[in-house]
């Protein structure tokens, strides 16, 4: 399973808003019978980290919280309850990302802090290929202040290998696993 950077496509709702940063990756997956759900997607998105990249996040709550930016503050146990009823309306929240919107094809997540406010845009889109569908993770960041610019630049290269690293496993879990 391939994933390529891309550009923020024409059909995302993240198209509509202001932000300093974007960037997008994609990967193509089959779904012949239209069976997997951006609900689906979702959930996957929220189960699918590897250990290592949950242990980054740890770290990095411990550090901000210095300065007085949110954290997650929730534990895996507590995240998988949540998701079983998780319906992904807009307002709803798991740990640090709040459903900003949904629509049948789209799931947009973020948060709005002192320092920044980022959205992550999970987009299902046909592909060119026969029962092929395209996943397109796109996240858009917009400074509040100069920290929140020296905020990112500290993060970024952490994030350039996350969200590949997501997007794919994201895919795995709900095309080979099924779950």
């Amino acid at each position: 399973m391939q994933i390529k950077k891309t550009y923020l496509p024409l059909n995302s709702t993240l198209k509509n808003t202001t932000y300093h940063y974007v960037d997008c990756y994609s990967g193509l997956y089959s779904d012949p019978e239209n069976k997997i759900s951006i609900t689906d997607i979702g959930k996957a998105f929220f189960t699918s980290s590897p250990r290592w990249i949950n242990n980054l996040l740890k770290v990095r709550d411990k550090i901000v919280n210095y300065f007085g930016l949110k954290i997650s503050k929730i534990d895996e146990n507590e995240l998988l309850i949540k998701l079983h009823s998780f319906s992904f309306k807009s307002g709803e929240q798991i740990g640090l990302f709040k459903v900003i919107d949904k629509t049948d094809f789209e799931l947009i997540l973020g948060e709005d802090d002192k320092h920044l406010n980022f959205r992550i845009s999970l987009l299902i889109n046909n592909s060119s290929e026969s029962f092929k569908k395209e996943l397109i993770l796109s996240t858009s960041v917009l400074y509040n202040n100069n920290f929140g610019k020296i905020y990112f630049y500290t993060i970024k290269p952490f994030h350039r290998i996350i969200v590949p690293v997501m997007l794919k496993r994201v895919m795995v879990q709900k095309i080979v696993g099924g779950n």
